[in-house]
């Protein structure tokens, strides 16, 4: 019978022929193939960053002068500044760290291919890299075990909580360890990731948690700071932090501060942009002034911006016809854009389906399948590195003509980064120079080195880059993606370089071709735009080159969305965070906010009793409610005896402003001039408008002609399965919204009082006493009910929200959306005409494959 009903239904809402999307199985809980199944939507919540305008805040206004408001900014700007002190010190640690192992291994290591070259005992040096890079993946693995959410880049949970969006655990303070220390081991292991990523995710972690001055991972960790408590600080220190964040991994303040604002953040102004912008570039300088002075002894020079920097790219001295770029090369850049946008869409398209097999079958297993997957990974890349360079390098002259005209500026000369494993005396390695170096090193080779690679070498290279690191990217160590695709991709624009010098004939400078094809694969599979030209641009310190890479990215992004998302959109999606992007398609705008809105509501009165509103914050998972009260015939019966409803109907009614009483109120104050003629004006209205004790309830008449009459039904009466569709739905005047958080806390704290008492006699909270318990508010589970009395009555209208935004039901679905995401919003309230809520929108409303879902049912109705 369920499945024929299922079927009825499919066929009601799908025309003949057709079949639903995959995305509209999703949010229907539907599945129509293995293959085509998109993973279920979490129940993510999501960030309270609007303002709640109730009484307590607007007390902390009352009492805000010019003095503590001064104060207060100090205070920010104090902790912007330490928030990028702090990211700059943590890349100097994973750096130093990184640097460390890296170093002892390659050493080790390299002194064993030299002896066991001749001796024949390759197979003992095979061993111990594959021992050292085991071991590091190892531990790596273990930290992702105590934190899950330290695996991968952290970007897309960054993005997401920018973009609004709660994610557990994703800003603790253990995230943030587990992921330091972790991508310190996943780099030095020899996996093919970069720390860039991690670094963002850990000054977002920083950024959340400094201003806090607490830990919920470390209870100890407390301090009284009675700033920033609230979700919209905290996410603006975020902002700050993952900017921070990218300035520290590439020298780039000014790309950290266009990354924050284009990748996430909904909400922005231009207090935010500066405090962002002095952040950034406090970690900068920062992490440049102690890396210049332990690397050169040199403090104050700063010399070394970023933990990645791509030397300085310049002609070789007295070569009058070299050149950076032409305009003729804009052509070939073009190209290469689109070949990067191609690559890209393939990486991403390989990388999904690893992921999605990844949480079908890996995921839902024991955790330790996780740590073998990864020990799987480093095993085969260290036995692919190791093959491909006895195998595969070609064994190249050492001096070349090349090596002369190297122009590097780093810590390292070029030369010392060159490898001769497996190769006789005065040659060199050329596969083995990519592969047993640090990969910021071998960036370096492919930008500055000029003809030290065969094309064989580059394209293999290429290859077994690519596959290698589409399969690391997602297993369960800290990792990021910036460094392997500006590695792969300049491998391919040295490979398009030396088509073009060696087969073509042209005159060209290799390292700009490199740049350009690292930005064209990084652009294809990450598809920014805006901030990774600045930050590609601040990495070269090279002006000129921006106009080539700007447009290369662009073109690759336009390629590469012809096909599919960006490698970080992806994974959100996989993970179901509903995220929202900039703006909707035309074509929503056939929707209206009725179509979308929860017309299903659960509400609470003014004034209510304890054992309803225990009642509703068990039965439900809602974190806001409407509070509202019912337009009923005769309330002045019902306000005879029941102390409860009375005070719910008087509230209604001095809630309800008249275009008359207003002016009345205008009047009174007008009085206080000492102007006669003020006085005298409000005299004459006054006596003229003065109504009657029957004309004042004229207009609350009128609006009960609308309504038939409704079951006297007492706000602590909860809905009955008896109840017909017109007193489920009977309409309710909207006053404000309170969220669940307040609720709980007005409990815990024995805000209420007896029927036998005003509602003047209830306790009243702070603002600093309703804020107290965050980030980690009480449960509703936590309370204990022998300490209350059920039949005593609590008054929320202190501490609701009384002016929220609200939409009209008419609204369409543009401006919805732009509203809802450029405030920040969690709840958007429906009311109609005369201010009755109709429905609510939340996020889940909002998201493109709701709205898909929805216009189709629009269609099917037409």
């Amino acid at each position: 019978m369920a499945c024929c009903r299922n079927c009825f239904c499919c066929q009601c809402c799908c025309r003949e022929g057709e079949t639903r999307t995959p995305e509209e199985l999703a949010v229907l809980g539907e599945i129509q193939d293995e293959e085509d199944e998109i993973l279920p939507r979490k129940d993510y919540e999501s960030l309270d960053y609007d303002r709640c305008i109730n009484e307590p805040y607007v007390e902390v206004l009352e009492g805000m002068d010019n003095k503590k408001s001064s104060k207060y900014e100090v205070v920010r700007w104090m902790m912007v500044f330490v928030i990028g002190v702090t990211v700059g010190l943590v890349g100097l640690f994973v750096d130093f760290f990184v640097h460390l192992f890296t170093r002892i291994k390659f050493s080790v290591v390299g002194s064993s291919i030299e002896k066991c070259t001749d001796k024949g005992c390759l197979s003992l040096s095979l061993l111990e890299l594959l021992s050292f890079n085991v071991i590091f993946v190892f531990i790596a693995s273990l930290l992702v075990l105590i934190e899950p959410v330290a695996a991968g880049s952290g970007i897309p949970e960054i993005k997401s909580y920018l973009n609004g969006i709660k994610i557990p655990g994703i800003v603790r303070l253990r995230t943030f360890l587990c992921k330091a220390a972790g991508v310190l081991f996943s780099v030095s292991g020899g996996l093919f990731v970069g720390k860039e990523g991690p670094m963002i995710h850990s000054g977002a972690i920083v950024g959340a948690g400094l201003p806090q001055f607490q830990s919920i991972s470390f209870k100890r960790i407390k301090f009284d700071f009675p700033y920033f408590r609230s979700d919209r600080d905290k996410r603006d220190f975020v902002s700050a932090g993952a900017a921070a964040g990218v300035a520290a991994a590439f020298g780039a303040p000014i790309g950290g501060t266009l990354f924050s604002l284009e990748e996430g953040s909904s909400f922005w102004n231009q207090a935010l942009t500066w405090k962002v912008l002095f952040c950034s570039m406090s970690a900068t300088f920062t992490l440049n002034f102690f890396r210049s002075g332990i690397n050169f002894n040199k403090w104050g020079s700063f010399q070394l911006p970023g933990l990645l920097n791509f030397g300085e790219f310049k002609c070789p001295d007295g070569d009058k016809n070299c050149h950076l770029w032409t305009a003729v090369d804009l052509a070939f850049f073009v190209l290469m854009g689109v070949v990067g946008g191609l690559l890209g869409a393939l990486f991403n398209c390989i990388n999904k389906c690893l992921a999605k097999y990844r949480i079908r079958h890996i995921h839902p297993k024991a955790k330790f399948v996780r740590v073998l997957e990864s020990l799987l990974v480093s095993m085969v890349t260290t036995v692919v590195i190791f093959g491909a360079s006895i195998l595969l390098g070609e064994c190249r002259d050492l001096y070349s003509p090349a090596a002369h005209n190297s122009s590097l500026a780093s810590s390292e000369d070029i030369n010392s980064t060159i490898r001769q494993f497996f190769c006789s005396n005065r040659t060199y390695n050329d596969m083995a120079t990519l592969f047993f170096n640090p990969q910021e090193a071998a960036i370096h080779q492919l930008f500055h080195q000029d003809s030290t690679f065969s094309p064989v070498t580059l394209s293999v290279f290429f290859l077994l880059y690519f596959l290698l690191a589409c399969w690391t990217y997602g297993v369960s160590v800290p990792s990021g993606l910036f460094v392997p695709s500006l590695l792969c991709g300049a491998a391919f624009g040295r490979l398009v370089a030396n088509i073009l010098k060696v087969n073509m004939g042209l005159d060209i400078y290799s390292g700009t071709f490199a740049l350009i094809g690292a930005a064209a694969f990084l652009g294809g599979v990450v598809r920014m735009t805006i901030s990774l030209t600045v930050i590609l641009i601040e990495s070269t310190n090279e002006i000129t080159y921006g106009l080539p890479i700007m447009i290369t990215l662009m073109v690759a992004k336009w390629t590469g969305d012809f096909f599919n998302k960006g490698i970080y959109d992806i994974h959100i999606q996989l993970k179901g965070v509903p995220l929202l992007e900039w703006e909707t398609e035309v074509e929503m705008d056939k929707l209206t906010a009725s179509d979308i809105m929860e017309p299903n509501l659960t509400y609470v009165y003014p004034h209510t009793r304890v054992q309803s509103l225990v009642s509703i914050l068990r039965t439900t998972v809602y974190h806001a409610f409407p509070v509202v009260t019912e337009n009923r015939q005769n309330e002045r019966d019902f306000m005879k005896g029941n102390i409860l409803i009375s005070n719910n109907i008087r509230f209604k009614k001095s809630s309800v402003m008249t275009r008359a009483g207003e002016q009345r109120r205008r009047c009174q104050s007008m009085k206080s001039y000492p102007s006669s003629e003020l006085r005298n004006v409000c005299d004459e209205q006054s006596a003229v408008e003065e109504p009657t004790e029957e004309g004042e309830d004229m207009l609350q008449q009128m609006l009960e002609r609308r309504h038939v009459p409704y079951p006297n039904l007492y706000p602590d009466q909860s809905p009955s399965d008896e109840w017909t569709m017109e007193e489920r739905f009977r309409p309710l005047t909207f006053h404000g919204l309170i969220l669940r958080s307040q609720l709980v806390n007005l409990l815990i704290r024995g805000v209420c009082y007896s029927e036998n008492q005003s509602s003047a006699s209830q306790p009243r909270l702070s603002y600093a006493e309703m804020t107290e318990d965050y980030p980690r508010y009480p449960d509703i589970h936590d309370l204990d009910l022998s300490l209350l009395n059920p039949r005593m009555i609590v008054d929320v209208t202190p501490y609701m929200n009384t002016s929220p935004y609200t939409v009209s039901p008419n609204t369409r679905i543009s401006q919805v959306f732009n509203l809802f995401r450029t405030m920040g919003l969690r709840h958007l309230p429906v009311v109609n005409a005369v201010g009755e809520i109709v429905g609510i929108i939340t996020r889940h409303n909002l998201t493109h494959e709701f709205l898909v879902t929805k216009l189709r049912q629009h269609y099917i109705t037409i």
